[in-house]
């Protein structure tokens, strides 16, 4: 029996590689996968070697203030990839950790195939980073087509299958009708799948509520959580009195839940895209520390945050970033797209022309996990 490792570093990139492991396992039953994964991959009876919350890290300063215990971490997983005997690595995003310890297993075992899934952001930042992982990493599969030029100029092996949150999927019908009112517009809020992340954000997310409150009466607000941090989220709500409001944690009703928003405020992040995918108007949110903030500053080399307006070089959609990021602009931002439907319908127009170009005629999962089977053949 053939043995993959699943190597991911955060709930996003839990969530890519269960898509792709999901179709894989329709491929080839004859496969035995351990991980570092989370609840997407757990739902596929995938055991992770430890919990995923372990290893996330936001921000340079977080990093440094943990550099003995990442290191350790690397260390601790390539002994345990190493031990599993995998035919493949397959690592998934978070570039800082999962690349360490594929280069780590690879040094080791030189024999081990290793697939990287989300290449590290190297038109955003540090692209002499593509020699390097080129030493280490047979295969990269790229979720953006504009990418692909940063690797073949240095001729590493790399496939465009496409962003798997992008797929267009019949959704099972959901009794979302139980929390959900009919005589409100509902708003759904993505605060983020870090714990450091919520801490940054909800608190300026229950003023907006708040303050928004005070003006309407006619909303609905909807988090869209994770189920390990719905209680965090909850105990905020209660504190804060909040009565108009709800939280999802089930992935069979968050698409659901959010096709049926008026309007949607998000942290910067992956999420935008499945937004926009659901053809729902938006804004994007996001607060780190200030020596964070100055130290990406000078390294970043594009004008926005999200991957939408990156790629449309406009800012399609709103970005509220640190000082900008509090209740009273939210809200100033929100309120002229709820009175002004032309603005959201314009938004929707600009970011599908965007989408038209990351579309593929095969679903990006199926691609990533062809790839993966074939690779397991040729063993």
């Amino acid at each position: 029996m053939k043995r993959i490792f699943i190597l991911t570093g955060e709930p996003s990139g839990d969530k890519l590689a269960s898509k792709v492991i999901f179709r894989l396992k329709r491929l080839n039953n004859n496969i035995e996968y351990l991980s570092v994964g989370g609840d997407y991959l757990k739902a596929l009876k995938v055991n992770s070697i430890y919990n995923l919350k372990e290893i996330t890290y936001l921000g340079f300063t977080k990093v440094l203030f943990n550099l003995f215990k990442i290191k350790k971490q690397i260390n601790e997983t390539a002994d345990k990839i190493i031990e599993f005997k995998p035919d493949i690595l397959f690592s998934v995003d978070s570039p800082d950790f999962t690349l360490r310890v594929a280069q780590l297993v690879k040094k080791r075992i030189p024999k081990i195939k290793t697939i990287h899934y989300v290449a590290p952001q190297v038109w955003l930042w540090r692209e002499g980073r593509v020699k390097k992982i080129k030493k280490f990493i047979d295969h990269i599969l790229l979720l953006f087509n504009f990418e692909k030029k940063y690797f073949d100029k240095e001729n590493v092996n790399c496939t465009f299958v496409g962003h798997p949150l992008l797929e267009k999927e019949d959704q099972a019908k959901t009794g979302i009708k139980n929390f959900m009112p009919n005589d409100k517009k509902i708003i759904s809020l993505f605060p983020g799948s870090r714990f450091s992340e919520l801490k940054k954000l909800m608190p300026t997310l229950i003023k907006f509520i708040k303050y928004t409150n005070i003006k309407h009466n006619n909303f609905f607000f909807i988090f869209h959580a994770t189920k390990e941090f719905k209680d965090f989220i909850k105990n905020l709500i209660d504190v804060s009195n909040i009565k108009n409001c709800e939280i999802v944690s089930d992935e069979s009703i968050k698409n659901d839940v959010l096709k049926k928003s008026t309007f949607a405020i998000a942290k910067s992040g992956t999420v935008s895209l499945e937004i926009c995918n659901a053809q729902v108007p938006s804004l994007i949110i996001y607060k780190m520390n200030l020596i964070n903030f100055l130290i990406i500053k000078l390294l970043v080399k594009v004008k926005y945050a999200n991957i939408v307006n990156i790629i449309s070089n406009s800012e399609i959609i709103p970005e509220l970033l640190q000082s900008k990021c509090n209740e009273k602009s939210i809200y100033s931002t929100f309120i002229s797209y709820i009175k002004d439907p032309s603005l959201s319908q314009n938004q929707i127009y600009s970011y599908n022309k965007v989408l038209k170009e990351l579309y593929l005629n095969d679903k990006p999962s199926e691609k990533a996990a062809l790839i993966l089977n074939n690779s397991l053949k040729a063993f």
